[in-house]
C-alpha cells in the first residue's frame, strides 16, 4: 500500500495526544471561530454539517466494530464513510469564516489525515477478515462513493448498533455545537461577540 502522506499522520505521540485533548481544543476551536464566523453563513453551514451528520450516524447504525465486516448501509457504497461525514461536518463549521482557501486548505489536509487513517485501518482490517476484506477492497471503491454492489443492504439502520456506537453523543454534541454557534452569532451569548 503506497504511503499518502508523511510520518506527521502517522506520528503515534502525537495522534494519542490530540485524542486525550479533543474535547478542551474543540471548545477553543468553537469560543476562537465565535469571534471571527459571519452570521450569512450559518444556514449554509449548520446544511453542510447537517449532511455529515446523517452520513456518520448512518454508519453508526451499519457498523460491528471489529466483530463483523460491515458491509453495509453507508459501506455498501464507499469504504470510509465515517471519515467523509466527519468531513462535512467540520467544514460546515469552517464555512462560517467565508473564506475559500481556508476551506481548500482544510480539505487538502484532511484529505492527508484520512489516507494516513485509512491505510492504518486497512492493515487491520485485512489482518481481521483476511480475504473477505480483499474481495470487499476489490469491490468498493476507498473514498469516492459509487452505485452499491446488487444484494447488499443499502438501506440498513439498526438502533441497536446506534446505541453501541454513541450515535445520541455525537448527534446531541454536533448539534449544541450549533445551537451555540446560533446563539453566539446572534446575540444571545453577549460576551462572546
Amino acid at each position: 500500500m503506497k504511503e499518502t502522506s508523511g510520518g506527521l499522520f502517522h506520528h503515534l505521540g502525537l495522534r494519542k495526544l490530540l485524542v486525550k485533548l479533543r474535547v478542551p481544543i474543540g471548545i477553543i476551536a468553537m469560543l476562537l471561530l465565535t469571534q471571527y464566523a459571519h452570521s450569512d453563513w450559518l444556514l449554509a453551514g449548520f446544511l453542510v454539517s447537517m449532511f455529515g451528520l446523517f452520513i456518520q450516524i448512518w454508519c453508526f447504525a451499519s457498523l460491528d466494530k471489529n466483530a463483523t465486516l460491515t458491509a453495509r448501509g453507508p459501506y455498501t457504497m464507499v469504504r470510509n464513510p465515517m471519515y467523509l461525514g466527519r468531513f462535512f461536518i467540520m467544514l460546515g463549521f469552517l464555512m462560517l469564516l467565508g473564506n475559500w482557501w481556508l476551506m481548500a486548505a482544510f480539505s487538502i489536509l484532511y484529505w492527508l489525515y484520512m489516507s494516513a487513517r485509512v491505510q492504518r485501518e486497512e492493515k487491520r482490517l485485512i489482518a481481521i477478515f483476511t480475504e473477505y476484506y480483499a474481495h470487499y477492497c476489490a469491490t468498493v471503491r476507498r473514498f469516492i462513493p459509487q452505485w452499491p454492489a446488487t444484494g447488499e443492504a443499502v438501506m440498513y439502520w439498526n438502533w441497536q448498533l446506534c446505541k453501541q456506537n454513541h450515535a445520541a453523543l455525537n448527534f446531541l454534541a454536533t448539534v449544541a455545537a450549533w445551537g451555540f454557534m446560533y446563539a453566539a452569532l446572534n446575540g444571545f451569548i453577549p460576551f462572546l461577540k
